[in-house]
């Protein structure tokens, strides 16, 4: 899929520099369940996982890459898929050198089509950090509706944590 500065592609094992890059800053990892990466292994780790879920047709991961060089810059993309429910959750994440210049905004809406087009999705959810707000406005640019809290539902990085819940249906996104 391509956008107008984008292209989303399958992130491959020779991308992991650049997945390292954002994964191992502290900025990145504030409100992402993972610890902050220490070393490359840790990226290609993670891209393995993603890669193992596409080939067995469990979630889809994109890789942002620049139109200009094809480097990654972040990714989006859809785990937690329940095809009983027709819905699934959407996650992403960017280098801090992209933020706050729409890319999330420009991204989402192809694979939003994606999913709710050739997934066949009902339903898609996101669950954010209650304190992210640049998540919060993204995604409410993007269509979704806030739903609520759940309060200390996930454990992560030795700590209970709240998570804040929204979603798009499909006939919202149709409009």
């Amino acid at each position: 899929m391509e956008t107008k500065r984008f292209v989303l592609r399958q992130i491959e094992l020779s991308d992991a520099k650049e997945v390292f890059h954002y994964f191992s800053q502290d900025e990145v990892m504030k409100y992402y369940d993972l610890d902050v990466f220490k070393d490359i292994g840790e990226a290609k780790k993670i891209i393995r996982k993603w890669q193992i879920k596409y080939h067995k047709n469990e979630g889809f991961r994109w890789g942002i890459a620049t139109k200009g060089d094809n480097k990654i810059i972040g990714s989006c993309g859809y785990h937690n898929w329940e095809k009983e429910h027709n819905k699934a959750e959407i996650g992403f994440e960017l280098t801090p050198e992209f933020w706050r210049s729409g890319v999330m905004t420009e991204v989402l809406q192809p694979i939003l089509s994606y999913g709710f087009e050739k997934m066949e999705l009902h339903r898609i959810e996101a669950l954010y950090d209650p304190d992210n707000m640049a998540s919060k406005k993204t995604l409410e640019k993007a269509g979704f509706i806030y739903e609520g809290t759940l309060r200390e539902s996930a454990f992560e990085k030795g700590q209970f944590c709240d998570a804040s819940i929204c979603s798009l249906l499909k006939k919202e996104f149709a409009k």
